[in-house]
């Protein structure tokens, strides 16, 4: 029936000559073994080994993209020898509500895997027969064209461990609202998301937010920015930082209206009586009346997500509250002459949860998209060899194909308006994908990263 029964894996790594993220990887790597799949039956072995070559760091996706190649592959190969459509293989499999990973955790909202993928059957079903055409170096009767699927799950948030973050939100004594938070944005758009997540709550434009970040002086620890965790976790944090600013607001209003415990709404730089609309009490006024009893109005919060540590002895526990996922379809041109390939369309489908800000979430597949281009087809480190950008070659915009982001919304219920995480989930299926493409363009698979010009050739010529 096509049904996966069982999964043995050994995961060997090069950490080099000091730790490093050696340990975060392999703990990682072991945990996303079976793919987005059911697996009644599971066993990893994951062993990084310290050598003499260069100490490894943290690429985008903690090792999951290089373990994404390999699991991915393996879906193809098992799918042609079963005769099945690559895709229904994969559906057949897939994660969904009260399916058991191999850690034994059992997943209860936001698998959107599944979908995922039907997206993309229901994407390729309506383009059929819409593939684009020859490039400039194609020659009729020795380009090959090849389309390929690949899907992954990514754990949001630091494996097994405590994972908290913090921030603040205050109304200064004029009305103005400051948003303070540790989040330090290196271009995935955090601060955008936590200023708007926290005008959603408090019923405000953005652009009345003043948002103070990863200054030591005044914001406490957000966490770092990595694993995809801030729109999660730190969004979390600015939303109950928000509530409960808000029910300080209402405390306020109760007295100064000399209204019971109702309930009250704050919209408009106003907080009101939803029963009596008329009855409201601007922010500035409030603001002005605690501090001139000498108090302030701020809110707290703090979120770490729920998640227990790994059994050392059998591996079991729940690493991640929520988890990503993402299902990548590549369409790729190949001269089977030189070994060129050509990308021609990475369709991206994400399961995100909720997007808070579509652009930031479409800016992000298409980085991830165009990153894992490299990693598919150029990007190579070679130890004594590879030593600057003139033989380390990274795609340009020449490269890029043309992506066409799907976002599906499963929503997180324990993420803030139902969000989670994006930012490595992006890259993870991209290279997978393109090198299945490669495999169906040629007839042949190549199982070492990158898919070069002279392993694409070889691969062509001994299929």
């Amino acid at each position: 029936d096509g049904k996966l029964k069982a999964i043995d894996v050994r995961i060997v790594g090069d950490t080099g000559a000091y730790a490093s993220y050696g340990a975060t990887v392999a703990t990682r790597v072991a945990v996303h073994a079976t793919g987005p799949y059911e697996v009644p039956n599971f066993k990893a072995e994951s062993i990084m080994a310290y050598t003499n070559n260069n100490w490894a760091g943290a690429m985008r996706g903690f090792g999951v993209p290089q373990l994404a190649f390999a699991h991915e592959s393996q879906m193809d190969i098992v799918a042609k020898k079963l005769g099945m459509d690559p895709i229904d293989f994969r559906l057949i499999n897939v994660l969904k509500k009260g399916s058991m990973t191999g850690t034994g955790q059992i997943l209860q909202a936001s698998i959107g895997i599944g979908e995922t993928l039907e997206r993309l059957k229901m994407w390729s079903a309506e383009n059929k027969g819409q593939e684009p055409g020859l490039g400039e170096s194609g020659e009729e009767g020795r380009s090959a064209r090849g389309i390929g699927v690949a899907s992954m799950w990514y754990g949001i948030g630091n494996t097994g461990i405590a994972n908290p973050s913090t921030a603040q939100i205050e109304i200064d004594r004029r009305g103005r609202i400051v948003l303070f938070t540790g989040t330090a944005d290196i271009g995935q758009g955090s601060d955008t998301v936590l200023v708007q997540v926290a005008s959603e709550e408090l019923g405000i434009e953005p652009e009345e937010i003043r948002l103070v970040r990863a200054d030591t002086a005044l914001t406490t620890n957000a966490g770092a920015t990595s694993a995809s965790r801030q729109t999660y976790i730190s969004g979390n944090a600015v939303r109950i930082a928000c509530m409960n600013l808000k029910e300080i607001l209402f405390r306020e209003v109760r007295e100064i209206l000399d209204v019971g415990d109702g309930e009250l709404s704050v919209e408009g730089g106003r907080v009101f009586s939803p029963a009596h609309p008329t009855l409201s009490v601007g922010v500035a006024e409030i603001a002005g009346r605690v501090y001139q009893d000498g108090r302030r109005l701020r809110g707290e919060g703090f979120f770490d997500p729920e998640t227990t540590t790994l059994d050392p002895q059998t591996g079991q526990g729940s690493p991640y509250a929520t988890y990503a996922f993402a299902s990548h379809l590549a369409e790729v041109e190949v001269d089977e002459e030189t070994g060129e390939v050509r990308v021609c369309r990475i369709v991206a489908a994400h399961d995100v949860g909720k997007a808070i800000h579509p652009m930031n979430v479409i800016g992000q597949i298409n980085s991830g998209v165009a990153m894992g281009l490299g990693l598919a087809l150029t990007e190579a480190f070679i130890p004594g060899e590879t030593n600057s950008f003139l033989n380390y070659f990274i795609p340009t915009i020449k490269d890029v194909p043309e992506i066409l982001p799907i976002v599906v919304e499963d929503e997180e219920p324990t993420g803030p308006f139902g969000a989670k995480g994006i930012g490595e989930p992006a890259l993870i299926p991209t290279a997978p994908a393109i090198l299945n493409a490669i495999a169906d363009a040629v007839g042949a698979r190549i199982y070492d990263l990158p898919a070069s010009l002279e392993r694409v050739r070889n691969a062509s010529r001994h299929k």
